[in-house]
């Protein structure tokens, strides 16, 4: 994904851990939304309220999503899924750049 046409974009950050995940909410003319950003190297532990597919576009990672006790690696290019009302737990290990899709 290199463009997203006509979409609106908040211009504030999210700030997420200390600064370690910042993010800018997008929402699209269809009414979806999506959040765009960048996960510092760290250990962290996420919440999903909506299912979400994590499209990494560059960066090193490992992920364990809530109910496996398996560690994935995943870089840029490759993507992820974890399901609504859940949670996932990643290790990045170099500047991880990711579109978050929600629903």
């Amino acid at each position: 994904m290199s463009n997203i046409d006509n979409a609106s974009i908040n211009p504030i950050a999210n700030t997420y851990f200390d600064g370690k995940c910042v993010s800018h909410s997008i929402t699209l003319p269809d009414g979806s939304s999506k959040s765009i950003g960048v996960i510092f190297p760290s250990s962290l532990t996420f919440t999903t309220g909506a299912p979400e597919r994590m499209q990494l576009l560059a960066g090193k990672c490992r992920v364990r999503v809530a109910g496996s006790d398996e560690w994935r690696h995943f870089t840029g290019g490759e993507s992820f899924e974890v399901a609504g009302d859940s949670s996932f737990e990643i290790e990045v290990s170099e500047d991880l750049h990711y579109v978050c899709h929600f629903g």
